[in-house]
């Protein structure tokens, strides 16, 4: 008898304790559920605990999936082939970690990439300096602007058939760019370098007929800019701009027989800038380009890409 009574209390408590089990279950559901929702009050119990690690997996994924890259569009640029193009091309990267698609054209005068910024066609272009963005805005009727300065490439007298400006001779030739800030940039350097005399106050518009003295009867070749390297076998001394310099094989601080300093005021008023059509360049593609051209990184690149022949502008 005493045996069938234990038995009959002990099966009745196992039933209430299992009861109770379920009950604790059933509402540490919501309770999990709410406490994922709501982001507050951490889990209490064992059971809620568990429903939080096990949503954990799935929190895990979603995030990764918002590490994705929004793409922000494309920005085009125009550009000379050196050393432009070649930091764009660094650029492109960085740019893309920001969600930018960076097209990069390069062209081989200084009249088609701002045509085809005016026009709307390119977004920018990146090629020039201050003095040639203006001059051609005049010529042209263009209305294109400064969106930020990146660089300047000091102007450099490299050799030809001479290598020592001392031995120039009455008749020798130097060729020099036809463009008007350019040809100007390259007889003032002449000058300094005590080759020419230039008219008082002509400045950076000076030509060929500024030249005031010439004691050493020198001839000045004018040529299209990316011609002039060209004929470094033909002629005396070539004045080249850094670019050109750079695609001739030249190196500023190792071949020019002389060059601007960095701390000349040519070489501040010729730094070369991206410019873009009036109105955009405040845009935040436009923005975006700039602040990474003008990064850490990108200084870093020119400085140990160019041997001096391209100098960060700040």
């Amino acid at each position: 008898m005493k045996k069938r009574l234990i038995a009959g209390l002990l099966a009745t408590v196992l039933t209430i304790g299992a009861l109770t089990g379920c009950g604790n279950g059933s509402t540490s559901t919501p309770n999990a559920t709410d406490s994922s929702a709501s982001g507050t009050d951490a889990a209490t119990t064992g059971d809620t605990a568990a429903a939080d690690n096990t949503q954990a997996p799935a929190d895990n994924t979603a995030a990764g999936d918002n590490t994705e890259i929004e793409s922000k569009g494309t920005i085009t640029v125009a550009a000379s082939a050196t050393p432009h193009a070649e930091i764009l091309e660094e650029a492109k990267s960085i740019l893309a970690e920001q969600g930018w698609d960076l097209e990069v054209t390069v062209f081989n005068d200084y009249v088609q990439p701002n045509l085809v910024v005016e026009s709307g066609e390119f977004d920018a272009n990146y090629f020039q300096h201050i003095p040639y963005l203006d001059q051609f805005n005049i010529d042209n009727s263009t209305h294109l602007v400064n969106a930020g300065g990146i660089h300047y490439e000091p102007f450099g007298i490299y050799p030809g058939t001479k290598t020592d400006l001392s031995t120039l001779e009455s008749g020798d030739v130097i060729a020099v760019p036809n463009d008007t800030t350019n040809e100007a940039r390259a007889l003032l350097l002449l000058q300094d370098n005590g080759i020419i005399t230039l008219k008082d106050g002509v400045g950076l518009e000076a030509t060929v007929t500024d030249i005031a003295e010439n004691p050493n009867d020198i001839k000045i070749q004018e040529l299209e800019a990316a011609q002039v390297s060209r004929v470094k076998d033909e002629v005396a001394f070539v004045v080249l701009n850094g670019n050109y310099a750079l695609e001739a094989g030249f190196s500023v601080g190792n071949d020019s027989v002389a060059y601007e300093q960095s701390d000349s005021e040519a070489a501040k008023t010729y730094v070369n800038v991206i410019a873009v059509k009036e109105g955009n360049e405040n845009s935040e593609a436009i923005t975006a380009l700039v602040d990474v051209l003008k990064s850490d990184e990108i200084t870093d690149f020119i400085n140990n890409t160019y041997d001096g022949a391209v100098i960060p502008f700040k």
